[in-house]
Order: C-alpha cells, then sequence, then structure tokens
C-alpha cells in the first residue's frame, strides 16, 4: 500500500517536472521546409561543357569558379532558396547533364 501510493506520487511529479514525460502532449506540429539547398551530385565527363555554362547561367560565377565548382563533386550548389528558385536550378541543370538533388 505505501509503495502504490509512492509509486502514484512519483508518477505525478515526474509529469509536473518533466513536459512530455506523461505523455500528454498532443501530436508535434509539423513545418513546411521553406529553404532548400541544391547539391550537384554528379557531372559525366560528356557533359561538362553544358553543365559549366549552366552554372554561370545561374550564378555569377567566372570561367574558372564554376569550373572549380563542378570539381569534387558532391557540392552545394545553392544554399537557403526558395522551392521555385531551387527547381529552376535543378530542372536547368539537368537538362545539361547533371545529377542534382534538393535537400
Amino acid at each position: 500500500m505505501l509503495i502504490d501510493n509512492v509509486k502514484a506520487t512519483d508518477t505525478e511529479n515526474s509529469r509536473r517536472c518533466y513536459p512530455g514525460a506523461g505523455g500528454d502532449a498532443g501530436p508535434a506540429a509539423v513545418e513546411e521546409k521553406t529553404e532548400f539547398d541544391v547539391v550537384i551530385q554528379e557531372v559525366p565527363a560528356n557533359s561538362r561543357i553544358a553543365v559549366i555554362k549552366a552554372v554561370r547561367a545561374l550564378t555569377s560565377l567566372a570561367l574558372k569558379e564554376a569550373k572549380e565548382l563542378i570539381e569534387g563533386l558532391p557540392k552545394k550548389f545553392k544554399e537557403s532558396v526558395s522551392k521555385e528558385e531551387a527547381e529552376d536550378a535543378k530542372k536547368q541543370l539537368e537538362e545539361a547533364g547533371a545529377k542534382v538533388n534538393i535537400v
């Protein structure tokens, strides 16, 4: 009887001291992602020139920087951009021959 009373009191105290410990919390709200990163995964050798041109068209990078960007992949191409901008960049890079992911 004393043990049951201690267990009941302990459970009530843990609910007050540790929010969420009692399981009284509702479902967690899922936040919709608003910023995306465009990652170039791979560029086939036969598509390098076209991808470099696409990179230069989408950014203000010089030829040398665009070439360095597509070496040593995977690399983030654009960071914290809108979904529309990320999808547009992905479409243009894929048309040039690159394999691209949006994260």
